[in-house]
């Protein structure tokens, strides 16, 4: 439709979805088609004082005694037309070589223009207190050799892990463990907690004095939130027990086979790496599991694992070893403390030694605490007032318009990928169905469509263009090869969920970008710390839109700095791909590029982006699905946020944009309309249980981990990465 591909007054924008209301709406006059027909003066008024307000801004009030002068003859030829009583915009040709007017002049020739940077909220300024940031100083002077652990221990640190000095949370963690303390330990994310615990493991079981044999079963069990988690634990404690080859180590994890975790149950694992829910299962179901032998209890980001609603998992785990083994070592690791971590600690730590790393907090570490309520009530509330953020890290929020979103992270990718070496990001997402949508898009437009190099060009460009995606909904065997080809990787962008934001440790991420804003300061602090890591430099960029600005107050209440970057420097990147160029300027060079061109750039970027959803109704279809998959995390952000995020505040219209999308889709809850209209004749007996099992759903999608025996997949794509027929939570 010509109205969809070049407007000089777009309405797509101002629809509006069925129950919400946006508080700048337009409401513009009706025309019935016989005036339509007659085009009389007073119609032309009107289309000119539209025509001005496109450009312009909302329109002003009009009044009566207010008139403007009478339109010239060659506008009214522009007639408007008219869909269920609401403008659509000006007719226009799609090829715009010149016009012809009647007087027989050749105006200018058409420029495409587009309504991205028309109609849009006005950004705020960024008001906000500096504070002083808590870091944590990642390394120390102190060196493996003087923890007294056995010679080829301390080598294989040095040569397969190339590390010579130990890190803040080692040093302070180490010693206490190999006395044989519990311990509850807090530290930043990639300070080397891993080690903290796995070290003193290693040095522990190689030392007893009755050489341990495979059959004895597990010695220490490791119990971590998400499969990659797992297997990245895995491979350390490998890597330690290379001089050690009579301990043997062990996974068990969501996705892969029982009956080839059960018959490596039966032949002996010392050391068992596991998720909470996969190991329930073997406890209820496998005959061969035992814990009478078990001597260390590690669990690793305790938080998050409360955070996925496994704490019935842990009671069954603790009960299970308490039934068989009374005297045993317990570890509880975390970035951040919460409430559900105290509680844990009291059920399962015995006067355990408290360890905090930070600047303005190095002495907190606790030696004596009489009862672990003390520890964790001094750590939780100095927990409440900030978090530690690893010490060269950079970052960055932008405020962007809901339909520059897309073009804004696209830009910023090509930016980044394109014309700088050796970069590696990390784009989060709040739900499965987002990250399976934009991968595909990327994948299309922007290495396999019109914007992908032309075959007289280099491709050494679109080569560092190398799109990965994670998420909880993938197979578990595509879950494990992304995970190994991104951590082996130099250059790359992993699109992903939160399951990849705790704990793992891939290497060089150069840049973690956050399309949709975190659901609180703990959750932001994990997603970041997936760069920087070992005192490594890194950067971080959050997305907000402007209605969320607030959001940048709630980080610095928490003593977490953001330094602005405008929306204008991101899109400054797409002047250097001249496969951007507007028609207006055709094959001209010219040196420096205006702001004008800029957003004309975009226009032709966004609408390689349209076009690609727009070829098929079946792409139209899985847009909108992805669209619904957004306002329903949207709604999930917890109350003391919701004055932040809240769907009512969300422009669809705007939105839908960033989806590949011209108009605000009317028909996103049909699917269910029916369900409704049925339901609304008792609201008050299916309005608690329909809004709980919507959570549940939501939260399932969007934090699976793998822990769950079964549950959708996502199939595998075709080789076009056209969306197949598998399907999308609704």
């Amino acid at each position: 439709m010509a109205a969809d591909e070049g407007l000089l007054l777009n309405i797509s924008e101002d629809w509006t979805f069925p129950g919400f209301h946006h508080p700048e709406r337009k409401k513009f006059p009706r025309f019935s088609r016989a005036e339509e027909r007659r085009g009389t003066p007073k119609q032309a008024k009107g289309t000119k004082r539209k025509f001005q307000g496109a450009s312009e801004g909302p329109p002003p009030k009009q009044k009566n005694e207010t008139s403007l002068p009478p339109a010239k003859k060659t506008n009214v030829k522009k007639v408007e037309r008219t869909v269920k009583g609401k403008p659509e915009g000006l007719i226009s040709p799609k090829k715009h070589p010149a016009v012809h007017t009647n007087e027989g002049q050749v105006e200018r020739p058409f420029v495409k223009t587009s309504s991205l940077f028309k109609n849009n909220p006005e950004i705020p300024e960024i008001h906000r207190a500096m504070v002083k940031q808590v870091r944590e100083e990642v390394f120390t002077s102190d060196s493996f050799h003087e923890l007294g652990l056995h010679p080829h221990l301390v080598s294989t640190i040095s040569t397969v892990l190339k590390m010579s000095s130990m890190t803040s949370v080692q040093k302070q963690s180490i010693p206490s463990l190999l006395e044989g303390r519990d311990a509850l330990v807090r530290s930043q994310t990639g300070s080397g907690k891993t080690l903290a615990y796995c070290i003193p493991v290693v040095q522990s079981l190689q030392g007893m004095k009755s050489r341990i044999q495979r059959s004895d079963g597990p010695y220490a069990l490791v119990l971590v939130p998400t499969r990659e988690l797992a297997l990245q634990s895995f491979d350390t404690i490998q890597k330690l027990l290379k001089p050690f080859t009579w301990i043997v180590p062990g996974v068990l994890m969501g996705g892969e086979k029982r009956k080839s975790e059960k018959a490596r149950l039966r032949k002996g694992i010392n050391i068992l790496i596991s998720t909470p829910g996969r190991l329930v299962d073997h406890i209820k179901s496998t005959k061969n599991i035992h814990f009478s032998r078990i001597q260390w209890l590690i669990i690793d980001e305790a938080d998050r694992i409360l955070d996925l609603g496994f704490e019935k998992d842990i009671t069954v785990i603790l009960n299970a070893i308490n039934s068989e083994c009374e005297r045993r070592q317990n570890v509880l690791l975390s970035a951040t403390l919460t409430e559900g971590v105290t509680r844990l600690a009291d059920i399962s730590l015995h006067n355990p030694v408290s360890i905090s790393v930070s600047d303005e907090a190095c002495e907190q570490r606790i030696k004596g605490c009489k009862a672990v309520n003390e520890a964790s009530h001094l750590q939780t509330s100095a927990e409440s007032d900030s978090f530690a953020v690893p010490e060269k890290l950079q970052q960055h929020v932008t405020l962007v318009p809901s339909k520059l979103k897309l073009v804004i992270l696209a830009a910023f990718i090509l930016g980044k990928c394109e014309f700088e070496k050796k970069q590696k990001l990390i784009v989060f997402f709040s739900s499965c169905e987002l990250v399976e949508f934009y991968y595909h898009l990327f994948l299309q437009t922007l290495l396999g469509g019109s914007m992908a190099p032309a075959s007289g060009q280099s491709p050494s460009a679109s080569s560092r263009l190398k799109f990965l995606r994670l998420h909880g909904n993938m197979e578990q065997e595509e879950r494990t090869a992304v995970f190994q080809e991104f951590s082996q990787s130099k250059s790359g962008i992993l699109l992903c969920t939160d399951v990849a934001a705790r704990g793992l440790d891939l290497p060089q991420v150069t840049w973690i970008v956050q399309y949709n804003a975190p659901s609180s300061p703990a959750e932001y602090i994990h997603r970041i710390g997936r760069t920087a890591r070992i005192g490594c430099h890194g950067s971080s960029l959050l997305i907000l839109a402007p209605s969320e600005a607030e959001y940048v107050n709630s980080l610095a209440s928490h003593k977490i700095n953001v330094s602005e970057v405008k929306m204008e420097d991101i899109l400054s990147v797409l002047a250097m791909d001249d496969h951007f160029k507007g028609r207006r300027w055709g094959n001209k060079k010219s040196h420096s590029v205006g702001p004008q061109e800029i957003r004309e750039r975009a226009t032709v970027l966004q609408t390689a982006f349209e076009d690609y959803v727009h070829a098929s109704a079946e792409r139209v279809s899985w847009a909108k699905k992805a669209l619904q998959s957004f306002i329903r995390a949207y709604a999930t952000y917890p109350k003391d946020l919701k004055h932040i995020f809240h769907v009512r505040a969300l422009h669809l219209g705007h939105v839908a944009k960033s989806f590949g999308l011209r108009d605000a889709p009317q028909n996103l809850s049909s699917s269910s309309g029916n369900k409704r209209k049925s339901k609304l004749k008792r609201p008050d007996l299916h309005k608690k249980t329909q809004s709980k099992h919507r959570l549940a759903e939501i939260l399932r999608s969007e934090y699976s981990s793998g822990m769950e025996a079964g549950g959708a997949k996502v199939k595998k794509q075709n080789k076009h990465g056209k969306p197949s027929n598998h399907t999308l939570q609704s």
